[in-house]
């Protein structure tokens, strides 16, 4: 068996973790990248060019590790029908991918979550519109009323009442922002707190370099693109909040749709209170765990040597085949 995933998002992380634990590596993706994952980052055993060559892949007899990337570029309906074994529920994806399918997994958590608004005109404060699906946070902004919603959502094609099925219309919560990092294991029936990091998005953070009187002369739309990462460490009193409201999300996705397990991460903000308010999860593997491949302050208290998400990810591969439970994590 080898470990394969898309040449994008965090496949150095996955790619180095499997060979830490003695499988044979692919890459797949464009030609360009090839050097990055075979002779700059010699993490890839094999490259082979293409969106997704599942022959090839079939023929090596590859596992799949899904990323952000992977998603995005190959579209839930592809992923769904795959036949590429892959890593983790494919059940998840749509829940993942649809807002609505979200909010339902995120409150049957009982997590605390911001409020939506359904019908622009009722937008009473600041919100953060979002498109659906995983971008990288590409395409949010936020509005403060009905009006400044309407002006701003031209550029995602959202002209009218019937375009919003694309958007959800959240409340702006005011906190830090924080990105706990988790896997959960099903073989073991564990959820191990892997890292937290926040993130670095322009030009919403570039822009606070700018003086607001500037701010506004030359009237710069906020972005959210996501250009890097950055390690936090929590406050060790925050801890149990975050582990609590991954083992809720990890219970609810059991009655939901079977079952959530490897990677995953909450997004969210800790209020000035201390409370810890969940936007969104990520149902894979984040580019938030990438300053974390030699492992995280959390991983060290766990294991005794470097574990990454990505080696994470190898080990339960790993720890699959030798008990001949591999079919139980893979679809």
């Amino acid at each position: 068996m080898r470990v394969a995933t898309y040449a994008s998002h965090s496949a150095l992380q996955i790619l180095k973790g499997a060979k830490d634990e003695g499988f044979e590596t692919v890459a797949f993706g464009p030609s360009k990248v090839k050097p990055l994952y075979t002779r700059y980052f010699p993490v890839a055993d094999h490259f082979i060019e293409g969106k997704y060559p599942e022959e090839e892949l079939l023929e090596l007899e590859a596992v799949v590790v899904p990323t952000g990337s992977f998603v995005a570029y190959l579209g839930v309906e592809l992923v769904e029908k795959m036949e590429v074994p892959y890593y983790g529920n494919k059940a998840v994806l749509r829940w993942e991918s649809d807002r609505s399918l979200e909010r339902e997994w995120l409150e049957k958590a009982k997590l605390s979550l911001p409020r939506i608004y359904e019908d622009p005109d009722e937008i009473d404060g600041p919100v953060i519109v979002k498109p659906f699906g995983a971008g990288g946070g590409r395409g949010y902004f936020l509005a403060s009323s009905p009006e400044d919603f309407w002006k701003k959502a031209e550029r995602l094609g959202v002209r009218e009442k019937e375009d919003l099925s694309r958007v959800q219309i959240q409340e702006y919560v005011v906190g830090v922002p924080v990105y706990p990092h988790y896997f959960y294991s099903k073989l073991n029936g564990e959820l191990e707190l892997m890292s937290v990091d926040r993130r670095y998005e322009s030009n919403a953070d570039a822009i606070g370099r700018i003086p607001a009187r500037e701010q506004i002369d030359l009237g710069i739309s906020t972005d959210y693109t996501v250009v890097g990462n950055i390690p936090i460490v929590l406050r060790e009193s925050l801890l149990m909040d975050v582990i609590e409201a991954g083992e809720r999300v990890v219970k609810a996705a059991e009655e939901l749709m079977g079952g959530l397990w490897g990677p995953f991460c909450l997004e969210g903000v800790f209020t000035p209170d201390m409370e810890f308010v969940v936007f969104e999860i990520s149902a894979r593997i984040v580019a938030g765990t990438n300053p974390f491949v030699h492992g995280s302050p959390y991983t060290w208290l766990r294991y005794d040597f470097p574990v990454s998400t990505g080696r994470r990810i190898a080990m339960e591969l790993k720890q699959g085949i030798a008990e001949d439970r591999l079919g139980e994590i893979l679809t």
